[in-house]
Order: C-alpha cells, then structure tokens, then sequence
C-alpha cells in the first residue's frame, strides 16, 4: 500500500494472532468481524488480518462480535501485554445495522475499561464505491462474463436502509454490463429463491462476504448443483480499504 513501510511478517502464535514482541508509534489495527461458527470463516479473517499487518507495516489482530475467539476486550488484552496503548478498531462490516450501530460501540467501552487501551472507532466497510470495486474485482478474478447475470448475496439486516443500501449496490453493479445484478439476502427478504426467477440462467453467484460462513453455505450447494459460476468470499482484497479505513481515524484523530 502507497505511504506504508512493509515489515517482515510477525510470528503468529498457535491462536493465529498477530501481537509483535513491541509497539511503535502507530496505534494497533484490530479488525473486528462478527464471527461465525464457521472454522474456516475465522481463519479467513485472521488471513486477512496477516495481510494487512504485512501490507500496511501496522500490528494488526483479528477480533469478533460473537461466535468466535477473541472478543474485542480478548484481543485488547493481546496488545496491552505487548505494549500498546492505542488500537483503531475497523469494523469489518459492510451495512450501518444494529451490529455497526450497538454491538460495535458496546463492545469497544467495554473493551477499553476492562484493558485501558485507548481505542479509536474507524468507519465501516460500507457499500460505497470502494466496495463497488472490490465487488467488481471478485467478480472478474472469478471469470464472471458481462452477459451474465449476477446474484449479489449479502446476510441482510432487520434494518431496512442496510438492505437498500445493497440493493443499491447491486443497481450500481449493473451499470455498463449487459447482464442484471440483482441482490438477495440470508435472514431477510427478498431471499435467493424470490430472485432467482427475474435473473436469465446462468447465473453467478456474487457474495457480500468477507469469509465463509453457514448462510453462504446454501448458495455454495445451489451453485454446484446447478453449474453456475460462485465467486469466493472477498477477503484479501479487502486488505488495502481496511487500511484505508484505519489510516483515515488515525490521521483524523491526530488532527484533534
């Protein structure tokens, strides 16, 4: 990443945690997911948290809302014995739901009065055009042609704007392609099943997933059953906007 100084990559213990032996200036990263009891959605989180401390020369560890180890206030712990003061914490999310809106700020007062490290919010993931063209990447690194439609699968929320903001997404991914790009969701409506019907088969299945997990687990079998092309979650892609997002809190909050 431009203006970053790579490191050597830092030793990670048995946990997958990425805690150096010392702190530099610079405020640890902790990404925080939501967690799955998916095992290999928590391994593509710690992957992802392995590429951004080798890519942006920056301390950073995986931490998770539920589901998974470490919690945030586990993680905080992590760095305090290893002699941080400071972490941004990135909200590995892409929507402003009850998760980015509650969960997130609860567990980040929590974290700092159980440990004493001093920690700074970042912006979420989003939908903007940064993820747009990650979006856009995914689906050229998986061969998804023009011509073919696209079902953008995201988890969904309870809140409606985090949902028209994927639909948004998808009416964005639509532009300059001939194939339709239509979105559906796990926990909420309009499920694949609903959109399935509008989309001219093939279809490609697109997911607005960072890493695996049980509601992906579905498409992954309806995609195999039918021959249709499936994207992989984006995970290392998303690396360099996790570090856009860490940077942006960090330079903000040294201009306080």
């Amino acid at each position: 990443m431009p203006g970053h100084r790579p490191t050597p990559e830092p030793s990670a213990p048995a946990d997958g945690s990425l805690v150096s032996g010392g702190a530099d200036d610079r405020p640890a990263l902790i990404g925080l997911a939501h967690g799955s009891r998916h095992a290999e959605g928590t391994r593509s989180i710690q992957q992802l948290m392995a590429t951004v401390s080798r890519s942006g020369g920056v301390t950073a560890e995986p931490a998770f809302l539920d589901l998974a180890a470490p919690a945030l206030a586990g993680a905080a712990h992590a760095l305090v014995a290893a002699g941080h003061r400071r972490a941004v914490v990135v909200p590995l999310l892409f929507t402003v739901a009850f998760h980015a809106t509650v969960d997130v700020p609860e567990a980040v007062q929590h974290a700092a009065a159980e440990t004493g490290l001093e920690l700074l919010v970042a912006d979420i993931l989003g939908t903007g055009p940064e993820v747009e063209d990650l979006v856009r990447t995914s689906m050229a690194q998986a061969g998804v042609p023009s011509e073919e439609s696209v079902l953008l699968y995201a988890v969904g929320s309870s809140n409606a704007g985090a949902n028209d903001a994927v639909h948004d997404l998808a009416g964005r991914l639509s532009r300059h392609r001939p194939g339709a790009v239509r979105a559906a969701f796990g926990t909420t409506d309009p499920r694949a099943d609903a959109v399935l019907p509008e989309l001219p088969e093939p279809v490609s299945v697109v997911p607005l997933f960072l890493s695996p997990g049980l509601l992906l687990n579905p498409m992954v079998e309806l995609a195999a059953e039918r021959g249709w092309r499936m994207a992989p979650p984006i995970g290392d892609l998303a690396a360099p906007l996790v570090l856009r997002r860490y940077e942006r809190a960090r330079q903000g909050a040294e201009l306080r």
